[in-house]
């Protein structure tokens, strides 16, 4: 049995990047920052923070660039995806990232009282992910 969930609860570092694929798809990318705190052995309180890179495909995607912003919170479900290049020097690095299949925004939103209605995507993420991206 193989299992890849994700589930993260945290803050946005900046402001969401939308950008669109030469096909048409909409794709955010945006880093979440999340606190880890404990007492150690010590007694010594001590925190770390991650910051997590998410990619949004589709409609939530545009979603996600209309109405989220830097410090904005939100619970974002979804699967690691490794990614591997070689730089011009010929070094190979790698990164991970959350491909968010659900994202739930957690504050109040700015325009709430416009009744602001989200655009669904009952569409896999996977499905704009094959396509190569140009940017």
């Amino acid at each position: 049995m193989n299992i890849n969930k994700v589930l993260i609860a945290g803050n946005l570092t900046r402001d969401p990047e939308l950008r669109y694929t030469s096909g048409g798809a909409a794709m955010v990318s945006f880093k979440v920052a999340t606190n880890h705190r404990w007492t150690d052995s010590q007694g010594v309180k001590k925190e770390e923070v991650a910051f997590i890179k998410v990619v949004v495909w589709g409609k939530m995607a545009k979603n996600c660039g209309k109405y989220l912003s830097k410090g904005s919170p939100v619970f974002v479900e979804g699967r690691l995806k490794q990614q591997s290049w070689e730089t011009d020097a010929g070094e190979k690095r790698s990164s991970l990232e959350v491909v968010a299949q659900n994202v739930q925004f957690l504050g109040r939103p700015a325009n709430e009282a416009d009744g602001v209605r989200l655009e669904s995507d009952n569409s896999s993420a996977d499905k704009d992910e094959g396509e190569n991206i140009p940017f």
